[in-house]
Parts: structure tokens; C-alpha cells; sequence
């Protein structure tokens, strides 16, 4: 089960070693928070290396992007 967490980053500096557990061992996404404004993300080591492999953050969401349906576009609204 993927489970999605918003922190913020002075808490999850406060705590890196158990964030850093949840990521690797339960593969949750942590979200990093700065003034409740989302600027970056933990997520598993996979996941990373295959941004990576892709060509980077940019291109991996630009090609999610081309697969999400208009319905899970509006589900986040």
C-alpha cells in the first residue's frame, strides 16, 4: 500500500532516519512543505532511478502528464 505524507521540512529534518524508514520500508511518499507550499518529495529509491533513467523530473512528468485522464485531473481539484 502507497501511503502519501505532507511534512514539514523542519520536522522531517528533525526526523530524517524514521522519514527515511517509512520512504525505504513502507514505500510512502513524504512531501515537503515550506509555509504549507509543497517543494519537494521523498519517495523510494526505485522510483528516483527511474526518474533518473527517464531523463530527469521534466520529462518524467511530462510523460505521466500524457497518461492521466481528464477524471483523475479533476479528482485533485
Amino acid at each position: 500500500m502507497d501511503i502519501e505524507q505532507d511534512m514539514v521540512v523542519s520536522a522531517a529534518r528533525a526526523n530524517i532516519t524514521e522519514v527515511l524508514a517509512r520512504v525505504r520500508l513502507l514505500r510512502w511518499t513524504v512531501f515537503l512543505l515550506n509555509r504549507r507550499t509543497p517543494v519537494a518529495a521523498i519517495v523510494p529509491i526505485e522510483l528516483g532511478q527511474l526518474v533518473r533513467q527517464i531523463g530527469g523530473a521534466d520529462r518524467a512528468a511530462e510523460i505521466l502528464r500524457a497518461h492521466l485522464t481528464p477524471e483523475s485531473d479533476s479528482e485533485k481539484s
